[in-house]
């Protein structure tokens, strides 16, 4: 074979490959169903903020009526899950505003959340009857 139609074969190849590619990424579902977490906690005089990617449920921690760590910032899309999980040193019943959501939690139990994010906004995550936020869910467009 000559060099001439080695060459002609080969960008025939790359061309079959790219146009693959192009096909199956449009036939895609483009939408991001990880929730992004940011913590905010005092580290001395200084406010440190840290943010990840999840797609894995959110855990958040309660002791002695507090989240460990600070308020947690759960971001999501709107149309995708929202996934969380609160595991508490005390009894208590978490409420998620706005989506009027509510689960009780026993002292050294948990309590598990799963719902499609349809209303946009910023909603307040507390335990009820102490009224202590313990995380923030944001529902972008």
């Amino acid at each position: 074979m000559s060099q001439g139609r080695r060459l002609a074969l080969i960008g025939l190849v790359v061309v079959i490959a790219v146009a693959g590619f192009v096909i199956a990424k449009s036939g895609s579902n483009n939408k991001d169903k990880s929730a992004t977490v940011t913590e905010t906690t005092k580290a001395g005089t200084k406010e440190v903020t840290s943010t990840t990617t999840q797609a894995t449920p959110v855990q958040i921690v309660v002791k002695n009526g507090k989240p460990v760590g600070g308020i947690k910032k759960i971001n999501v899309n709107k149309g995708n899950p929202v996934q969380f999980t609160v595991q508490s040193d005390v009894a208590d019943e978490i409420h998620v505003h706005g989506y009027d959501f509510h689960k009780d939690v026993k002292a050294r139990g948990s309590a598990s959340f799963s719902f499609p994010a349809k209303i946009e906004g910023e909603f307040v995550i507390e335990l009820e009857s102490r009224s202590e936020q313990i995380a923030s869910l944001v529902v972008n467009p």
